[in-house]
């Protein structure tokens, strides 16, 4: 597992970036992505949750399924990948910042096919999870997943691998 792939953008004006959010995301996407979370995460119509990240800027691969109060990036959605037939678990959430006291970050997620990621997990911007790869419920995936890799812990670790065919 290798390290996480993220730009850093330096803090203005004295406070910490989250309060100026509005200089580093267009509002109006902002409130557009946040009603599109809305459906994602309490909608019980599948194809009507992949259509709004769709409409949020994620490539969403065929057969994508998304579980009750999934949670993916407001801010940076269309920095986020997932392959086709994979699944996200309930309360999941998938990151593509971070906000911190003197600094903000953004990274590329890309979840492979074929892909499980388990209830109540987290991921992190920059994370690359390879095809077939399953995330175990209450994870925090801060390094890469290779493909095939079962993981869990916090942070996440590998517990199994095995050769995909």
């Amino acid at each position: 597992m290798s390290g996480r792939r993220l730009t850093e953008y330096p803090a203005t004006g004295g406070v910490n970036p989250l309060w100026r959010w509005t200089k580093t995301c267009d509002p109006v996407k902002v409130i557009f992505n946040f009603f599109m979370l809305l459906v994602i995460r309490y909608s019980p119509i599948i194809e009507l949750k992949v259509d709004c990240m769709r409409f949020m800027g994620i490539k969403a691969g065929n057969h994508v399924s998304m579980a009750l109060e999934a949670t993916v990036d407001v801010f940076f959605p269309e920095l986020i990948e997932i392959g086709d037939n994979s699944v996200i678990g309930y309360n999941a959430t998938i990151l593509a910042h971070e906000y911190m006291i003197d600094r903000y970050r953004t990274g590329n997620v890309v979840i492979g096919k074929n892909v499980l990621i388990g209830a109540n997990s987290t991921i992190l911007p920059g994370i690359i999870i390879g095809d077939g790869a399953i995330v175990s419920a209450g994870s925090l995936v801060n390094k890469d997943v290779p493909a095939g890799a079962f993981v869990g812990g916090v942070p996440a670790r590998i517990i199994e691998r095995k050769e995909l065919d």
